[in-house]
């Protein structure tokens, strides 16, 4: 079985804040079926009860992409403790990817969605 990924968004009190991240979830989906969302905090699904389904899924290999621009306390230091607890916890490996946000093609696509939101707004008006 190859590797299933964890998306892992930052979470909010408000229940609007799930659903740009469901629907990017359900776009994903339509490319890469074994793609999975979960928050940082506030919100569920958590980081732990994804992992939880995931090893009762045997699902073994499991590689965390933080939908985060860049890396702030929680990635530096809570996430990495929290999948070495998880780790531990229960039978699986757990990989941290870089937050989108420092992947090299992220400035390049950032650039594209500029212009096309200014053009959209010409448009619009």
């Amino acid at each position: 079985m190859g590797t299933s990924v964890i998306l892992l968004a930052h979470g909010s009190r408000d229940p609007r804040w799930k659903a740009p991240f469901e629907a990017l979830l359900e776009e994903i989906r339509n490319v890469r079926k074994d793609v999975k969302l979960a928050y940082w905090e506030l919100t569920e699904p958590s980081l732990e009860s994804v992992v939880e389904g995931c090893v009762q899924a045997g699902e073994q290999n499991l590689a965390v992409l933080p939908l985060f621009l860049a890396q702030g306390k929680h990635l530096r230091e809570d996430l990495p403790a929290q999948i070495a607890d998880l780790e531990a916890r229960f039978p699986c490996t757990l990989r941290l990817l870089p937050p989108v946000g420092e992947h090299p093609e992220f400035a390049g696509f950032l650039a594209t969605l500029v212009g096309k939101l200014i053009e959209k707004e010409g448009a619009d008006s």
